[in-house]
């Protein structure tokens, strides 16, 4: 058997995967372990945990693959300097030690790192992968597609922004590429920098702030900023933007044509113009991909795409896609960021360097080859008994069918619940293996679960889970949706139709409105970021979910991650019981644990609100 250890670090989101035969065995992010979110340190936690997953120890891998080429994306920063100089050299005299200390002697880095976990490593067990070939083979091998076009788009890869590829079997080519500084990626991040979120983890903010504004800039934008080709190539006017030489995203000349300074997230709020800015750069983002997805389907006329990169993670862009038609199947990699090219690198290396096969699960089998992005740790019921029982936790044990029932009766009462069961998922989204659940029939979950559990915006919309069976009953979507990349909206017959007056409510004004028979997960536009839950892949949710909808009619529940607002989401019971005694967390469910806030001891309660930095 060949195992492949694959390895994304030292820019944003830290990961470790592990490949054996070609089959998934396990991946996790490094932020989970160390607590600290987006942690871009070398991923010695993770690698430890996949390792324990697949029962071996580091000599008994036979290859290590980095997801990036150091060498490649050095020559692209020293060029782009010489390129913009004098200017820049703030940000050169900021960028070089770090380069010259650890970036680009990646290899001896990494060699020593892994000889901590085993003194005998060779290098010559460790190679490195494209940063995009990374992101490509995480689309494409773990889809159910024999055949499809892959699209990347992220903000920078070496050279690549967005490349489009060709997978036939276990066959993946890279046949397009456009090039820094040109990115769909750093644009929506530049956007994201100018309303004030913080980039490389605001940019799911922007989105959801887009609803509530209008697209009244999107053609100044695409007259000024974005030079956009009717196959969705584009240039970038670089007059606009300081990442290529500076220490911001945006410039003074972004300030000038919008006629608003950056907003200062502790000081201005969120106002009109901040959500027409969401929404038109939201709605240029979209067309930019509609418009590449139309022209490749007409190209190559493959049915299916496969995407990844950050920004395949714009669930919005995605249903518009889907829904467009160009392509009639689409699948993105849940771990769609830098986290997921790990995987990628591994995947990529076993069936291209070593030229081995791939299967591709038969029709009406497991939807992927993901497993639901169930790839972390689990821990068994004598274990988060044992853990709960040492942080000072009262619980009751109650068997299989017992703890469904309760769980989803204190659901239909309106509690808030924390859901601790089975594997930790991969990737960004929380998908019923750390959850905290609601009611989604409840006019106050939204704001509820917002201000009191996860201390965040009032107007982050929450996600829906359905069971995959119902999906077409309540949104309309007939498509698997299992890692909530998909946008869709809730079905007609659902909605409530607005007054004039409602109508006539100005941004998050609209939050409060009642808008259909699941409000609590329908968005100011009527639409949700669907999540199909199937049986074969999490039983316990999708029994839970079911049990729900026995007692209310609703096969539907709230989900959103179990963290706070700048915290990852939980990986151990210990991190669970933290977080459910430092939140408005009713109930928490770990494994057939069942604990209810008021039974807990008060002095057990940590305030919460402020332990982690925000995003």
């Amino acid at each position: 058997m060949t195992s492949i250890l694959g390895i994304s670090a030292l820019y944003h989101d830290s990961a470790a995967a592990l490949v054996r035969d070609g089959q998934i065995v396990a991946a996790a992010q490094e932020e989970r372990f160390t607590r600290r979110k987006h942690d871009p340190r070398f991923p010695l936690n993770a690698i430890r945990y996949v390792l324990d997953e697949a029962g071996i120890p580091l000599s008994g891998v036979d290859h290590v693959v980095f997801y990036d080429k150091p060498f490649l994306k050095f020559e692209r920063l020293l060029e782009t300097y010489l390129a913009v100089a004098p200017r820049g050299l703030r940000s050169f005299q900021m960028a070089m030690p770090v380069w010259l200390r650890e970036k680009l002697f990646l290899k001896d880095l990494l060699t020593r790192e892994l000889r901590g976990i085993d003194k005998g490593f060779s290098p010559a067990r460790l190679g490195f992968a494209e940063h995009h070939i990374s992101h490509a083979a995480s689309a494409f091998y773990p889809s159910p597609f024999d055949e499809a076009v892959v699209l990347t788009v992220d903000g920078v890869g070496e050279w690549a922004t967005t490349t489009v590829g060709i997978g036939r079997g276990k066959d993946l080519r890279i046949i397009k590429e456009l090039h820094f500084p040109h990115s769909l990626g750093l644009l929506y991040s530049a956007f994201t920098y100018y309303t004030g979120f913080k980039v490389n983890s605001g940019e799911y903010k922007l989105m959801g702030l887009a609803p509530y504004g209008q697209p009244v800039f999107k053609d100044l934008i695409l007259d000024r900023i974005v030079d956009l080709k009717p196959d969705g190539s584009f240039r970038l006017d670089q007059r606009y933007f300081n990442y290529v030489s500076g220490l911001t995203m945006t410039s003074k000349a972004m300030e000038s044509l919008f006629g608003q300074p950056v907003r200062r997230p502790d000081h201005d709020p969120l106002t009109g113009f901040h959500m027409d800015v969401a929404a038109s750069i939201q709605a240029v983002t979209e067309e930019i991909l509609l418009r590449m997805t139309r022209s490749l389907a007409q190209e190559h006329g493959i049915s299916a795409l496969c995407m990844a990169g950050g920004v395949a993670l714009n669930c919005v862009a995605n249903g518009k896609i889907l829904r467009d038609g160009g392509f009639r199947q689409l699948w993105v990699q849940p771990a769609a960021g830098d986290a997921g090219g790990a995987l990628g690198a591994a995947l990529a290396l076993w069936h291209q360097e070593l030229d081995q096969p791939r299967q591709v699960p038969p029709a009406g089998a497991s939807p992927d080859a993901m497993q639901g992005a169930y790839l972390g740790p689990r821990y068994s019921q004598a274990a988060v008994a044992s853990e709960l029982t040492r942080a000072g936790a009262v619980l009751t044990e109650q068997d299989e069918d017992e703890i469904i029932d309760r769980t989803a009766r204190a659901l239909a009462d309106g509690k808030a619940v924390g859901w601790f069961r089975g594997r930790m998922e991969f990737g960004p989204r929380a998908l019923g293996g750390r959850s905290i659940l609601g009611d989604p029939r409840s006019d106050s979950m939204q704001k509820t679960l917002n201000l009191k559990v996860k201390f965040r915006e009032s107007f982050r919309p929450f996600a829906p889970s359905v069971l995959r069976e119902e999906v077409g009953n309540w949104f309309e979507l007939e498509d698997d949706s299992p890692y909530m990349l998909i946008v869709a909206d809730v079905r007609p017959e659902l909605r409530r139709e607005m007054t004039e007056d409602e109508k006539a409510l100005f941004g998050i004004d609209k939050l409060n409105i009642r808008r259909s028979e699941i409000p609590a997960v329908t968005h100011v536009d009527y639409s949700a970021r669907v999540q199909t839950v199937h049986r074969d892949t999490n039983p316990a949710y999708h029994a839970l979910i079911a049990r729900f909808g026995e007692l209310t009619g609703c096969p539907v529940l709230v989900n959103t991650s179990f963290n706070v607002r700048g915290e990852p989401i939980v990986c151990t019971p210990t991190d669970a019981f933290r977080c459910f005694m430092g939140t408005d967390i009713d109930v928490l469910v770990a494994e057939n644990c069942f604990l209810e806030k008021e039974r807990q001891d008060p002095r057990l309660k940590e305030s919460y609100e402020s332990r982690y930095e925000l995003d």
